[in-house]
């Protein structure tokens, strides 16, 4: 009763004009989000999951779980566009039917018309934000669950191939004192599967004038022991003096961090990331040495932040070409002109992220610079609508 009373004060203190063009706006807006998300639900998933069914006997219940926890990622992408096609549309309408021109008429500027869409433009971006960054990364997790255990896969761990991990320090020196710092251990293990590393190779140069190579068929990460357990293998000690040995071993309990592991079990799309996650495997990657992986997921955390803001670009677009004075279209123009503008600007921001991934550009001017070229070019379109 007190949240309803303070929701109606909170209404009651906007604008008229606010109030009237955000009511304009959210049946329109619900109505193209929804359906947005219903297409590309059914175009993305809905007909893979009607295979599965069919060829592999898929449960429907399964099924309908999977299509539930895919949602929110085809939701992602429908609030921008929703934004774009509720702004463009409404403003049309209201144009079309001498409403703006009334409004004008009234000495209210068109900047002022459109500030309810903005305002609206604002809360869809933040409102894209958290369901990329909180919701998204942990649906698509469920619905990859969910299908494997319908499908009566295995669940348990990421796979992952050629994982490389170097480990920089201190070394060792004579009598247990500290040298020079460099290379400790260079970790290659061909495959990581089901929780366990497949033919390990470990070179260890952590004591100054040795060398050891360990080559191990597995290696398992014991979170008890904070050490690795090589199995079937050997190790050769190079000493210094040209002298070497050799060991087989059964069991052996190496010392060294977890890293290669979780390096092995990052996402490979940095959609089914948080930010967190994300800046967690920049630091593995930096640390790995994986320079061109490092800078990949740096162009993708901006990205995080930068995709949201799609919302505000289309919201500026769509509700400033639909109030100007001259414009007059019809709807079937309108949808048209919506799918060049989504086309133009995702074309743009694809390109500018190849740019940055493969180092031509800063990350951060990778993903920020072609919505600040939108922004740039809406403000004009807005200034041109003012006159």
């Amino acid at each position: 009763m007190i949240l309803d009373r303070l929701k109606r004060a909170t209404w009651m203190r906007l604008d008229l004009l606010d109030r009237w063009l955000l009511k304009e706006l959210l049946g329109p807006l619900l109505f193209f989000i929804a359906l947005f998300t219903l297409l590309l639900l059914t175009g993305g998933v809905m007909f893979e999951l009607v295979r599965q069914m069919v060829d592999k006997n898929l449960p429907i219940t399964v099924a309908a779980q999977v299509l539930l926890f895919s949602i929110p990622r085809w939701l992602a992408f429908s609030v921008p566009i929703g934004t774009l096609m509720a702004s463009l549309f409404v403003f049309t309408r209201l144009s079309a039917n001498n409403e703006l021109t009334a409004l004008r008429s009234l000495g209210i500027t068109t900047k002022r018309m459109i500030s309810a869409a903005l305002a609206l433009s604002m809360a869809m971006t933040l409102f894209s934000f958290v369901l990329n960054d909180v919701v998204v990364p942990r649906s698509e997790r469920y619905a990859e669950v969910s299908l494997k255990r319908g499908l009566g896969q295995a669940i348990a761990n990421k796979n992952g191939e050629d994982i490389i991990y170097p480990r920089f320090g201190r070394r060792t020196g004579v009598a247990g004192k500290s040298a020079d710092r460099g290379l400790l251990q260079l970790f290659y293990s061909r495959k990581f599967q089901d929780g366990e590393m497949k033919d390990v190779t470990v070179l260890d140069f952590s004591r100054a004038g040795i060398t050891q190579m360990l080559r191990a068929d597995r290696a398992i990460w014991n979170e008890h022991q904070a050490g690795w357990y090589f199995l079937d293998g050997q190790i050769l000690t190079l000493m210094a003096n040209g002298s070497s040995t050799k060991a087989d071993f059964k069991r052996y309990l190496y010392p060294l961090d977890s890293a290669p592991q979780r390096l092995a079990g990052i996402e490979e799309d940095a959609v089914n990331m948080t930010v967190a996650e994300a800046l967690q495997a920049q630091r593995l990657y930096e640390e790995a040495g994986s320079i061109k992986e490092a800078r990949k997921i740096r162009v993708r955390i901006q990205e995080k932040f930068t995709v949201p803001m799609a919302c505000l670009v289309f919201g500026l677009f769509g509700a400033t070409l639909g109030a100007q004075p001259s414009y007059r279209s019809s709807r079937s123009f309108s949808f048209v002109l919506t799918l060049g503008i989504i086309a133009v600007y995702y074309v743009i921001g694809f390109s500018f992220s190849s740019l940055g991934v493969k180092g031509t550009l800063p990350p951060v001017l990778a993903a920020w610079l072609p919505v600040m070229l939108f922004l740039g070019a809406g403000g004009l379109l807005l200034k041109q609508a003012s006159r």
